[in-house]
């Protein structure tokens, strides 16, 4: 039974038809641990405390700077030099007392991973490398953990649920962790700061769906949002039997603002439509690949290009199917907007391409330019 409090408290869910007491105590007995607690996690933390999920557990082991001041709205300038995990603790004790929150001032690592994970249901990953991504999710295969992943870039976001009843896992869309190398670090891609705010509260919801059993979690889809165009598309993800074979933790590699940058030739390029002129002009061997749906290319196109939809592209790089496209000569990714032709890179960029190349206004970018171009001959 809740105290009056608590009533009053949860009352918006208490009265929502569908949701209700019975979910509301779902939440009440529910772990979460939240690996994070930056731009992704900030928001994230919020409505699962705000919600009333029993046990939230945030592990950080950096300190506030003024930078994250841009888009981690848990922190203030009165914060910057202390730990995040503390503070982010701290503020949340304040928006719910009802419920139990536990700060870690430490990394999660191979040496932690299994402690802690035994005291959670479920996972939330606000991190963002790779490195700590591909462990995270081994650890939860190891150890049978859902995981709720989002990520950001630029403008750009994706949101799903790993793990879920024998659903796909992180590795069934990336089977292998890029060299961080060709990586854009966090300071050089940059991010909106409203983005994470909207990745992060997607999160929430669907850590709150899989709790409590209201909704379709996305298990088995990708949520892929792209902010300029206020777009969203969902993408079909299948298991993979080999993605669940880990019988060890990888090894994390340094941090995002430490990660390596010696060989920055090989990291995903950000092409203009300009740029892509010039290099259709200059580059006879220039491969040019459109990932969208078959009725997207029916109505316009860029003019020549190879075509494989996003969703057969990564079915053939998780199956390690032959993609008939050379990885040494330049590649140029397009999709509407950006978002799709990004994935579709790192992908790739998995199995081995180079010299990759994503349109970053994709084909909406195209026709704005080709179009004004007309208006004014």
């Amino acid at each position: 039974m809740f105290s009056q409090s608590e009533v009053e408290q949860y009352r918006r869910h208490l009265s929502l038809e569908g949701f209700g007491q019975p979910a509301q105590e779902k939440l009440a007995r529910s772990s979460v641990l939240v690996i994070g607690a930056g731009g992704l996690g900030c928001p994230a933390l919020q409505y699962l405390t705000a919600a009333g999920v029993g046990k939230i557990g945030i592990i950080d082991d950096d300190l506030v700077e003024l930078s994250n001041l841009q888009r981690q709205i848990l922190f203030t300038h009165e914060d910057v030099g202390k730990p995040k995990a503390e503070v982010a603790s701290q503020a949340l004790s304040k928006l719910n007392p009802h419920i139990k929150i536990i700060s870690y001032r430490e990394r999660f690592s191979q040496k932690n991973a299994e402690r802690l994970l035994d005291e959670y249901q479920m996972v939330l990953d606000g991190t963002d490398n790779f490195s700590s991504r591909y462990l995270i999710n081994d650890a939860c295969v190891l150890y049978n953990t859902v995981l709720i992943h989002g990520s950001i870039n630029r403008f750009e976001g994706m949101v799903s649920v790993f793990n879920f009843q024998n659903g796909p896992t992180y590795r069934c869309m990336f089977p292998d962790c890029p060299d961080p190398s060709t990586v854009p670090t966090c300071a050089e891609a940059g991010v909106i700061g409203v983005l994470p705010g909207l990745i992060g509260c997607w999160q929430a919801w669907e850590t709150i769906k899989v709790l409590t059993g209201v909704g379709e979690p996305l298990s088995g889809k990708v949520l892929l949002y792209d902010s300029l165009s206020q777009t969203m598309k969902k993408v079909a993800l299948k298991p993979l039997p080999q993605s669940r074979q880990i019988s060890s933790l990888p090894e994390l590699s340094p941090s995002c603002s430490q990660q390596n940058t010696m060989n920055p030739e090989n990291k995903i390029g950000e092409l203009s439509i300009e740029e892509l002129e010039q290099m259709m002009a200059m580059d006879t061997s220039l491969q040019i690949l459109d990932v969208r749906e078959d009725w997207e290319r029916n109505l316009d196109k860029i003019s020549p290009s190879h075509h494989i939809p996003l969703g057969n592209l990564m079915e053939s790089v998780s199956q390690s199917y032959p993609i008939e496209l050379s990885k040494e000569q330049n590649l140029v990714v397009y999709c509407k907007a950006g978002v799709r032709s990004r994935m579709a890179c790192q992908a790739l960029q998995t199995i081995g391409f180079k010299n990759l190349y994503n349109l970053s206004q994709g084909m909406d970018g195209w026709l704005h330019l080709h179009q004004s171009l007309s208006e004014s001959e």
